[in-house]
């Protein structure tokens, strides 16, 4: 299922307030600025720093 567009608009990364993508082919809410990826479990926005992976550089290509 597909991240609703007017809670994507209002959630920020919650380590360094950027805007956040998202990537729906690994669902998950994406922070270029703090190289992290926020999953999304069951619909819901997992926005815990330690629930965040990094991103690789290849990622971040």
């Amino acid at each position: 299922m597909a991240v609703d567009r007017k809670l994507l608009s209002i959630l920020v990364c919650p380590i360094g307030q950027a805007d956040l993508t998202y990537d729906k082919e690994a669902n998950e809410l994406i922070c270029v600025d703090c190289k992290l990826a926020f999953p999304i479990k069951d619909d819901i926005p997992i926005m815990l720093e330690e629930e965040a992976r990094p991103l690789t550089e290849d990622e971040l290509s």
